[in-house]
């Protein structure tokens, strides 16, 4: 990654994913000079991801390991629940789990491309049940940064006009792949359940994306944008439906930002970036305004300063919230735009739960193709809203549906558990008895909101301190009677979809929802800690990510977040973080931060 050096950046970015990213390319887009940060080292997807391979050729058949849980193949060369030299904690037993991604682009080169927009109600929750906190911002303030981010990223899906599952603009949204057979089979069993099965939203394209009528729409009166933009989208190719999206993408069909993002940022000549760069905190000045940031050069091991008329947070949103906390000074001696207390407060992790079938209807199934993307093709989103408000049910928020199964390509331990159908079959019966089995199985995971509560939190650990000298997080952690029954609600809800499918119960279905939810954080959709808000009492940004204490300071990564809808967040970070972007380029016009 070229390093070159200047003293005159209007922007530091912190961060290179979702957020980072998103924020880097609109600012270098209209004119501003951006320096990224990025811990991790330079990563280009093109060249680096194992496209065709298959699991026989890899070690272990690509099975996972402590050090690579999501298997050989997967995208995040650096980092994980565990990264070397970079400990965390708990207290109490709260088990808190941190994936980190090390690596230019963060978690956008691995995450599962569901691409769901927060609706109306998930903006006012408060206003809807009296519980937790209402956003400073409504539906239809993000709702045209919905649409843009949609048609720059590329989205596959359809709009049904479901309530509270807000329909994208005409033209936005690319076609949604057909339906495999177990998705369409379950489509028809829930119609009679009353549950709705409708085409997934991935960032995945399904066709070229038009990169003669796009980037005029994105940004109109903007010819270097438009040119950036059409180049952009004119080197990323259809999806080809042979590789799994969480391995990267050669082509560029699938969204990560260094592919869809950062390229375009560093075409427009405005964008400096420097990877293995270790954020350890901001300065600020007597006045007590940002004026840049320390880092560890990690092949150096040496401390580094640049500065900027602005700096900007998207590292995700608990290592942001641990930059603020490190960022001690005489101005802020609690840590940075921290005098309400609330950084580190009221982080939030997606609910999760789940429950596997095995299918007589699917046994000794014709080898057919099932390729298609390399997620899910159909979804669940959450249709219980009346009852909900009604209090019929003893949980305040909704979960939506994640399912899939059948004769996709063999991964390791693709046969294990079959003792328990083949009975103790060998040789030529037992590869009978795999190919009757094989492809009759589904797993269904729900995904669901969880309401900010005072016992979910993280400070600085005062016995801690990473390989770089920075000091490390130490998580507090509880789930509410919400989240329990909610999670108890959905295994029970799963094991009832697949007995109406005619198929047996292959996993636990708890009666206690502490037995049924996923650790906090094994979801990765860790949000919060740095949340936005209508005043300074009770909050630490703005609408706009900028910090109330520090005006030159923004925070756009999921740390802003101020309640965890059961919408998978990485399309709202990027739809938020654009928006920011827009409004600090009209301060940075109006002289703002000279």
């Amino acid at each position: 990654m070229p390093r070159r050096t200047q003293d005159d950046y209007d922007v530091i970015v912190v961060g290179s994913g979702a957020a980072g990213g998103m924020s880097a390319f609109i600012l270098a887009a209209h004119g501003v000079r951006v320096l990224m940060l990025e811990a991790g080292r330079n990563y280009d997807p093109v060249t680096e991801t194992p496209m065709f391979h298959l699991p026989k050729d890899a070690p272990l058949r690509g099975g996972g390991t402590p050090e690579k849980p999501f298997g050989f193949y997967d995208a995040t060369v650096d980092g994980g629940w565990r990264v070397p030299g970079e400990p965390y904690s708990s207290v109490d037993d709260a088990g808190f789990l941190w994936w980190r991604a090390r690596m230019l682009g963060g978690r956008t080169n691995h995450w599962g491309r569901i691409s769901l927009r927060m609706g109306p109600y998930d903006f006012k929750p408060r206003s809807r049940d009296g519980l937790g906190f209402d956003w400073p911002m409504t539906y239809d303030d993000l709702e045209p940064y919905y649409d843009r981010t949609e048609a720059l990223i590329g989205v596959y899906g359809s709009s049904e006009g479901l309530e509270n599952t807000p329909d994208s603009s005409p033209g936005i949204l690319q076609p949604a792949p057909p339906p495999r057979a177990t998705e369409l089979y379950t489509q028809h069993v829930c119609r009679d359940l009353d549950i709705p099965v409708v085409p997934a939203h991935l960032a995945i394209l399904t066709q070229r994306q038009d990169a003669d009528r796009l980037p005029a729409y994105l940004f109109p009166n903007n010819p270097l944008a438009q040119r950036v933009t059409a180049e952009s989208m004119r080197q990323r190719q259809a999806c080809f439906y042979a590789t799994p999206c969480g391995r990267g993408c050669s082509i560029k069909a699938n969204f990560q930002s260094p592919t869809v993002l950062i390229p375009p940022a560093l075409a427009t000549g405005n964008l400096d970036i420097r990877t293995d760069a270790m954020v350890r905190e901001v300065t600020v000045d007597a006045q007590g305004r940002a004026t840049g940031v320390h880092y560890i050069d990690k092949a150096t091991r040496t401390d580094q300063w640049v500065g900027a008329r602005v700096v900007i947070l998207a590292a995700s949103a608990l290592e942001s919230a641990r930059i603020l906390l490190n960022s001690k000074s005489a101005s802020f001696p609690d840590g940075l735009a921290n005098g309400s207390g609330l950084v580190g407060r009221y982080i939030m992790d997606t609910v999760g739960a789940g429950v596997g079938g095995q299918f007589p209807a699917f046994e000794n199934m014709p080898a057919h193709n099932t390729d298609g993307a390399s997620a899910m093709h159909l979804y669940m989103p959450w249709w219980l809203y009346g009852e909900q408000l009604a209090g019929q049910l003893d949980f305040a928020r909704g979960y939506h549906i994640e399912f899939g199964g059948g004769r996709g390509m063999p991964g390791p331990g693709a046969f294990g558990g079959m003792e328990g159908y083949t009975e103790g079959a060998y040789g030529r019966r037992f590869k009978e008895e795999c190919r009757r089995y094989y492809g009759s199985f589904m797993w269904f995971d729900g995904r669901g909101e969880m309401i900010p509560n005072d016992d979910c939190w993280c400070e600085i650990d005062p016995d801690g301190v990473d390989q770089w000298g920075i000091p490390t997080l130490r998580f507090h952690w509880k789930w509410s009677d919400h989240e329990l029954n909610q999670a108890r609600h959905m295994q029970r809800t799963f094991a009832g979809i697949i007995e109406a499918m005619g198929g047996r119960v292959t996993s636990n279905v708890a009666d206690d929802g502490a037995d049924a939810i996923a650790r906090p954080g094994q979801i990765i959709h860790e949000v919060g800690g740095v949340r936005m808000g209508a005043s300074s009492r009770d909050s630490v940004l703005n609408e706009f990510c900028q910090s109330w204490e520090v005006d030159n300071l923004f925070v756009t990564d999921g740390g802003c977040f101020v309640s965890n809808a059961d919408k998978n967040p990485t399309l709202s970070i990027m739809a938020i973080a654009w928006r920011s972007a827009d409004y600090l380029i009209e301060e940075l016009n109006r002289g703002s931060f000279a």
